[in-house]
């Protein structure tokens, strides 16, 4: 009974299968139950032996049909479920019919070929795009649940597909259909496993881009014509098939019969029979792979035998098969007749040669007599010349070296001429004795200046470059020069500068003291400028003036020996015109770089050039800034004076008493010591000679007098020695050293700036 139970009303409908197979067996099952009722009912009817009771009868009977009724009641149900699944089954039928008509509907309205394969990869459906590509080959469309691997042999076997290749930057597959048309083919898998294939027009593309190629191609090809047409040789191409694919004009000119061009022809039907046997062994080779060189005779269209150079050059492809040659021929005959010409102007010049030979021999040895006495004059000349040289060199040392002898009277008259004039005579007298002072400043200008230049030349003076601060040195000289401007009438300006620079101080010194010189000599009224400018790495020292100037073509030749320009207005001239040349060569020693311009009827401006540097600890003591104390007396102060010259020693005291100074004068330390006791009696300072006699030196004599006394007395040692080893050894004792011929103002200023910084010893 279980079987007849009704299906409650809220199950879900099942599937269209299970509900017709529920149906069938509740059909069959209602079958069954008429039977069993109709034969109980017969039975019941019939009085059968076994007769039940009326009442059971009809108890049984009422049962039966209470079942009939619920069995009846549970087939409408289930009809009514079999009707509903029905109009589902429709519905969905629709559905899914009306999707498929949009698939396809899509699928039509695609421009594309499209083909659509299960997870099979069998085919189900395309459009009609796709399928057209094959009504246009005349091949059979592939029915639905081909494989796809017999669709593509059967599009390759039956034409479809006539070229097939991959893009370089591109998934899919480029491929040429049996119509001309281009496409590209792409996969792409489905969800399920499937795939879809589409298969893209891209004619227009492919068309586009082999019109580029082929206006790039005639572009390059216009270009290789118009290259190989001017180019004055044969060019040519010739194929594997020996057809001639490319020519120029020269060559189409050379082998075109009666006007017509040889191009796509076969080169044995360019050539003739005997010219294109004579050809064929160089290019089998050729073809072969071989690159081939040759020269070759053969008649031009003239009928003139012509030389030519031919050049056969293998071409292959990317399998490295050979696929023709490229041709070059030169017409060598110009050249072949000119080495033939010169070969015979060897000849000719050889057989001369031998001529000039026998002629040229001869006059040989007569050149090599005159050689061989010239030689001989040359050598006495070259001896001349180097006792020339020596002489010259011997002089210039000798005036280097007798400096001092020459200093020391001109020393001595000027120590009594500076004592002179701090007397107090008459109007004439001193007029006589400015008079002297004058020309002892005129001798001691000339002569310092000599022996300036000839220890130049001499090579006895030595630069020591050290790095100084060019403000005491500008300072001092300005203050020097001022005086001489003021009594000229003019105006000197100064511009001060604290640039730390790499010279020497000396030898600098002296290069802008000639520069302010000259300009105070040459300016009749103005003024006259020192200043600076600092360029990279160096500062300039200019000195400016307002005088006549200098002609240009002069420029050069105011740094000579001896030459002096005298501008137009200037006031005389009692040099020897050798100030500038001196610069010149300190300039040189020193490796500083001398510029002059100068701008006639407004002035001159003469400038040096000299490299920065960085002051550096110094071990040694330095001699200070001398400053002038013009109303401050040296208060008695106790000066010792060694000199081997007397009239110097005189001419020192003298001066110096004038001073206020109390003066003890000896002419070598032995004299000095019969006078005084050197170890007690007290002295301030000591004034010494560096050159004495027997030998001594006043280096000498001050180290012995300072080794005995308690304290070291301070030393100014003075001397006509200029050089640097001097310089450096004088320094390093710690002494403060002056040049001879002295000066009295600097002595003075030197005098009072030591004393009046040392504590006056006494003993």
């Amino acid at each position: 009974m279980a079987n007849l139970m009704p299906v409650p009303r809220n199950e879900k409908p099942q599937p269209e299968t299970s509900l017709l197979q529920r149906i069938e067996t509740l059909e069959a099952d209602n079958e069954r139950l008429r039977k069993i009722c109709d034969a109980l009912i017969v039975r019941v009817e019939s009085g059968a032996a076994h007769k039940p009771e009326p009442y059971a009868a009809f108890e049984h009977s009422v049962v039966l049909a209470e079942q009939v009724r619920e069995r009846t009641e549970a087939l409408s149900q289930a009809m009514e479920e079999l009707r509903d699944s029905n109009k589902a089954l429709n519905r969905a039928r629709e559905e899914e019919e009306t999707t498929r008509q949009r698939l396809s509907d899509a699928i039509e309205s695609i421009a594309d070929g499209f083909v659509l394969f299960d997870n099979c990869h069998q085919l189900i459906q395309s459009n009609s795009r796709f399928r057209s590509y094959w009504r246009y080959a005349g091949v059979e469309i592939p029915a639905p649940g081909t494989d796809i691997d017999t669709v593509w042999q059967l599009a390759l076997t039956s034409g479809l597909i006539v070229e097939e290749h991959r893009e370089p930057d591109s998934d899919g597959v480029v491929l040429l259909l049996s119509n001309d048309r281009w496409v590209q083919m792409t996969e792409r898998p489905t969800r399920e496993g499937g795939l879809v294939v589409l298969y893209s027009d891209i004619t227009d593309v492919k068309n586009s881009e082999m019109a580029r190629r082929i206006k790039a191609l005639e572009e390059s090809e216009r270009w290789v014509r118009v290259v190989t047409d001017h180019v004055p040789a044969l060019i040519a191409y010739v194929g594997a098939d020996l057809s001639i694919q490319f020519c120029n004009q020269v060559y189409e000119a050379w082998y075109g019969l009666n006007g017509e061009s040889p191009l796509g022809k076969r080169l044995e039907h360019v050539h003739s029979e005997e010219l294109y046997q004579r050809l064929l062994p160089q290019m089998l080779e050729a073809l072969a792979g071989y690159n081939v060189n040759f020269e070759f005779e053969e008649m031009d269209g003239q009928g003139q035998v012509r030389h030519m150079m031919r050049s056969y050059v293998a071409n292959f492809d990317e399998q490295g098969d050979v696929i023709g040659f490229f041709v070059l021929i030169r017409d060598i005959t110009e050249r072949r007749k000119t080495a033939l010409a010169l070969e015979q102007a060897y000849d000719d010049l050889e057989c001369r040669i031998e001529e000039r030979t026998s002629a040229l021999t001869e006059v040989n040895s007569q050149l090599r007599q005159e050689i061989s006495e010239r030689a001989s004059a040359e050598a006495r000349l070259q001896e001349a010349k180097q006792e020339a040289e020596k002489a010259n060199l011997s002089k210039t040392k000798f005036l280097a070296a007798v400096s001092h002898d020459l200093l020391q009277p001109l020393n001595a008259a000027r120590l009594f001429t500076s004592a002179l004039l701090e007397q107090s005579f008459g109007p004439k007298a001193e007029g006589l004795v400015h008079s002297v002072s004058t020309s002892l400043d005129d001798v001691e200008s000339l002569l310092g200046t000599l022996v300036d230049i000839s220890k130049l030349d001499a090579g006895v003076i030595k630069p020591d470059v050290t790095a100084f601060d060019l403000r005491d040195l500008l300072n001092n000289i300005a203050r020097e020069c001022q005086q001489m401007a003021i009594a000229e009438n003019l105006t000197l300006d100064f511009v001060a500068s604290s640039a730390i620079v790499e010279s020497d101080s000396q030898l600098l010194a002296r290069i802008l003291r000639n520069f302010l010189t000259n300009a105070i000599r040459y300016t009749s009224s103005g003024r006259i400028l020192l200043g600076c400018r600092r360029q990279a790495g160096h500062v300039v020292l200019q000195v400016w003036d307002t005088g006549p100037g200098i002609p240009q073509d002069k420029l050069s030749e105011i740094f000579q020996e001896f030459k002096r320009i005298r501008p137009d207005g200037s006031r005389p001239d009692k040099g020897l015109g050798l100030g500038l040349a001196i610069v010149d060569k300190i300039a040189r020693m020193l490796g500083h770089e001398i510029t002059v311009s100068s701008i006639e009827g407004k002035g001159s401006m003469f400038s040096v050039r000299v490299p920065l540097g960085k002051l550096r600890p110094r071990r040694e003591v330095t001699e200070k800034t001398l400053r002038v104390v013009a109303d401050q007396g040296l208060g008695g102060a106790r000066i010792w004076v060694i000199d081997n010259d007397h009239a110097i020693c005189e001419g020192m005291r003298v001066l110096l008493e004038g001073w206020d100074c109390q003066v003890t004068g000896a002419t070598s330390l032995a004299e000095l010591e019969r006078q005084l006791d050197p170890v007690v009696s007290p002295v301030d300072l000591i004034l010494a000679d560096y050159h004495l006699d027997n030998d001594e030196t006043g280096v000498d004599a001050v180290a012995s007098i300072n080794q005995r006394r308690k304290h070291p007395v301070p030393v100014v040692m003075i001397t006509a020695n200029y050089t640097n080893e001097l310089k450096q050894h004088i320094r390093e004792l710690g002494y403060v050293l002056m040049n001879k011929p002295v000066k009295p103002l600097k002595l003075r200023s030197t005098l009072n700036h030591m004393i009046s910084g040392h504590a006056r010893v006494r003993c």
